[in-house]
């Protein structure tokens, strides 16, 4: 249930979810709170005064008994229970004057309803039970086995083609499940490829299962792959669960897994990683739903080309020379077995297609998901990281290209950078008046390091009070014990050693501010050259979709501050989540919608921006906070110090 919040004398008001912690609800409302902890209640700098209403929050060995009495509680130990009004203490600034707050702008993506983008789907996934009470063989009837089974499928489905059946391990174990089984069994089919196919019998159980029907929708990511546990008679997803993807032992990257394969046994150790991960999830989703592995009838799995290249044993050594051609876009429907899969020896997995060696399944499985290629409106379709793939067009044509941002936007090449884990600095304010910081950590404990969102936070508010300027340079006529000269430049310290899990000074660096620079601005001179390439400008866009596990975390106006996103209305942009697992899983509820996924993949056509000589100026352009183009920024260009 959501409670509102009211910061007074800031008057800025929000809501929560019950049990939201407070500092966090500050920080996401933009109003400012010292905080040098993360949150972890040891520095006692974010006492704040309950006017209204109730917090959860215990005593503190910060707050004297008197200041408890009085409604003093620290906000990062409060959980909100009521409406609440909160009063923010006075901030004295460098010359001991009491400042007036201004509360910063700070937006998350809409949590609007997707029902436009992604629509609605039935139930009627792409393979059915049915239980069948076949006659026992006779000397007057003693046809076939198989001729008998296919009878006994066809009673009584006047407009069905006659089923098929592709594997003579079905025929080696069929006499003698029937007789077992006393005649009575269920089918599993898997329906045709196209409406006019004929659906094909992947395996025969004794008894009637028809009850339990399961398939599981996976993402296989870089860094991590997810997975969903389905019940198909109902369309419920019942279990879900992630891992990190364990070829990460071999490289953090495509590129580097690539070269990983060429060693000998390069490609079968990466294969075997990857299937192990993917056991590894389903043992998880089946131990929760106390199931066997074997009760999972199908397998919808979306990865980049690598990703599924690798998954299957097949070769990329060419994806990565020019003209980077992959071995194949359309994936054969494979055993999962096959591939060591913990599945039934009859059980399929469907791998999305691709569009090219680095636009792949999981871009296709989102562009299917969110409907694009069924909607008049022009959209840009977004998936931000190592490898930033972009999408842009609508129902009568799409383009797609792919730029290396590099892993700034996950912590990499970043000093202090960490992955999104407990203890990474995910939210951070600035007061401009004493240029004292505001962290907020997952996990609410002491700093460990920098996520991807707390990088863009940062940069955003350094930027924004003039402590760094355009270029993510230090502005050194500041006089602060924060902003100093460290060993590969100026530095601003985010958290002092005693506030730290890690014993030393958590920093952010003017190298760190480049390489993030250099991540975005390599997005942005994507989305610029592949608008341009089919004459459009962000003018012209009626939607910008953002997907991927990253955009949750992302504050839409931080990330158009420092030039990541282009500056346009906010309410077109969504938020689709994990759209390749979202495409995975509509596809085994609702065989129509999955026939329909070749059809998206050839709808999209690749612009190599390798190739592109615009995309470098474009890129050289946008190595700037925002960009050199401030006409490209105008909400940016009000909020910037003057004279920056």
């Amino acid at each position: 249930m959501s409670k509102t919040i009211h910061f007074i004398p800031d008057n800025v008001k929000i809501t929560v979810e019950d049990g939201e912690n407070l500092l966090a609800a500050a920080a996401n409302a933009g109003v400012y709170v010292p905080a040098y902890c993360g949150g972890d209640g040891v520095c006692g700098r974010c006492k704040v005064r309950i006017k209204e209403g109730e917090v959860a929050s215990g005593p503190s060995n910060s707050l004297k008994a008197a200041a408890y009495a009085d409604g003093w509680r620290l906000a990062c130990k409060s959980k909100v229970l009521t409406d609440l009004v909160v009063e923010m203490p006075p901030e004295k600034g460098e010359d001991g004057k009491i400042h007036t707050r201004k509360p910063k702008t700070t937006r998350a993506i809409s949590a609007r309803s997707l029902d436009d983008l992604i629509g609605k789907w039935e139930v009627d996934p792409p393979v059915e039970k049915r239980f069948l009470k076949l006659p026992p063989p006779t000397i007057d009837d003693n046809i076939s086995d198989l001729q008998r089974l296919l009878r006994g499928i066809k009673k009584g489905c006047f407009d069905c083609v006659e089923p098929t059946y592709d594997h003579p391990q079905l025929l080696r174990m069929l006499p003698f499940a029937l007789r077992e089984a006393n005649w009575e069994v269920t089918v599993i089919l898997l329906r045709g490829k196209r409406s006019e196919e004929p659906d094909r019998i992947i395996a025969v159980e004794p008894g009637d299962t028809t009850g339990h029907l399961y398939g599981l929708a996976v993402d296989i990511g870089t860094t991590t792959v997810g997975g969903l546990l389905m019940d198909l008679n109902s369309g419920k997803v019942l279990a879900e669960s992630t891992a990190y993807n364990a070829q990460i032992a071999y490289g953090e990257d495509v590129i580097s897994r690539m070269i990983y394969s060429q060693r000998p046994g390069g490609l079968k150790i990466l294969q075997q990683k990857v299937v192990f991960t993917i056991n590894e999830i389903i043992e998880k989703v089946c131990r929760e739903m106390i199931i066997s592995p074997s009760d999972i009838s199908y397998i919808m799995a979306a990865g980049n080309t690598v990703m599924s290249h690798l998954l299957l044993g097949i070769d990329p050594k060419f994806l990565r020379e020019a003209p980077y051609v992959p071995t194949c876009s359309q994936f054969p429907l494979t055993r999962a077995a096959d591939l060591g899969v913990l599945a039934h020896p009859s059980v399929r997995l469907f791998l999305y297609p691709s569009v090219s060696s680095y636009v792949g399944g999981d871009i296709v499985s989102g562009v299917h998901a969110c409907q694009m290629y069924k909607s008049p409106k022009i959209t840009l379709f977004i998936d931000i990281g190592t490898n930033g793939e972009i999408v842009v067009g609508n129902e009568d044509w799409m383009m797609c290209s792919a730029c290396s941002a590099g892993p700034a936007f996950e912590g990499g090449g970043i000093q202090c950078g960490m992955r999104a884990s407990s203890g990474a600095i995910e939210n951070f304010h600035i007061s401009p008046d004493t240029y004292e910081p505001m962290i907020i950590t997952i996990g609410r404990t002491k700093p460990r390091g920098i996520c991807g969102s707390g990088l863009i936070s940062i940069v955003s508010e350094l930027l924004e009070v003039g402590v760094i300027d355009q270029q993510g340079k230090f502005n050194r006529r500041l006089n602060h014990p924060r902003i100093r000269q460290g060993v590969s430049g100026y530095e601003y310290v985010l958290a002092w050693e005693k506030d730290t899990l890690v014993g030393y000074d958590i920093i952010i660096t003017e190298v760190d501010i480049d390489n993030l620079n250099r991540a975005k601005g390599a997005m942005y001179a994507g989305y610029q050259t592949l608008l341009e390439a089919v004459g459009l400008t962000f003018a012209d866009l009626d939607r910008v979709i953002l997907a991927g596990n990253f955009g949750a975390y992302i504050d839409l106006e931080r990330a158009i501050c420092i030039g990541l996103l282009p500056d346009v209305d906010r309410d077109k942009f969504y938020y689709l989540g994990n759209a390749s697992l979202l495409g995975a899983q509509i596809s085994l509820d609702d065989h129509k919608r999955f026939r329909e996924r070749t059809m998206v993949s050839q709808l999209i056509t690749n612009i190599e921006l390798a190739e592109n000589s615009e995309f470098m100026n474009h890129y050289m352009a946008a190595l700037f906070l925002p960009h050199t183009d401030m006409s490209l920024f105008p909400s940016v260009k009000d909020k910037l110090p003057k004279g920056d």
